[in-house]
């Protein structure tokens, strides 16, 4: 009885992991425009246990924090001109696909004072990201962060799937697609 139902487990855990990747290979064919840019792994890459600091000095968190959801994680600078450009698309993807499954976190890395961020976010109309910041680089640096922006997916494992280095339109429909595929849920229009 014990082999039986080490093997159902087993079974079980693998159909899943098989549906996990085939929902990244399914989302990895939607790639069109600038979401070309987003590379997918051929396996899961390990994510940062470095602490950032949470917004307007509410304590610390982990990536472990986000467990449990899919995570569209932009690393970005106040100075960045790109991050401007694409912080408003990474908002309205927020509001179309947020909640229990996948939530866009927005990490500032580096020099970046929690006034200019909050100035930064009010400037382009952005209310619904967070403006946590990793100010001495230490999740972008475990994640080889170089350049930015930079955003990476992340499992509901709290594992990196796939990588976009500079911006991309996180509005389009290729993004909204990808993102659907990934949490299974309906596509724009569907």
């Amino acid at each position: 009885m014990k082999k039986l139902f080490a093997a159902l487990v087993y079974t079980a855990l693998a159909l899943g992991a098989n549906t996990a990747m085939a929902d990244v290979q399914a989302a990895a064919a939607l790639r069109d425009g600038s979401m070309k840019k987003l590379v997918f792994h051929d396996s899961p890459q390990a994510t940062s246990t470095a602490a950032f600091q949470l917004e307007d000095g509410g304590g610390e968190a982990t990536l472990e924090a986000y467990r449990g959801k899919w995570v569209l994680l932009n690393f970005w600078a106040t100075w960045c001109a790109p991050c401007r450009k694409e912080m408003p698309m990474l908002s309205a993807l927020q509001a179309e696909f947020g909640g229990d499954d996948f939530e866009v976190l927005t990490l500032a890395t580096g020099r970046n004072a929690p006034e200019g961020i909050k100035k930064f976010f009010d400037e382009i109309n952005v209310d619904n990201l967070p403006r946590h910041q990793d100010p001495k680089q230490a999740v972008a640096s475990q994640m080889g962060i170089f350049g930015l922006p930079i955003t990476v997916i992340i499992d509901p494992e709290g594992r990196e799937v796939a990588r976009l280095r500079g911006d991309a339109e996180w509005d389009s429909d290729s993004a909204k697609a990808i993102i659907a595929a990934l949490t299974g849920q309906a596509a724009p229009g569907g």
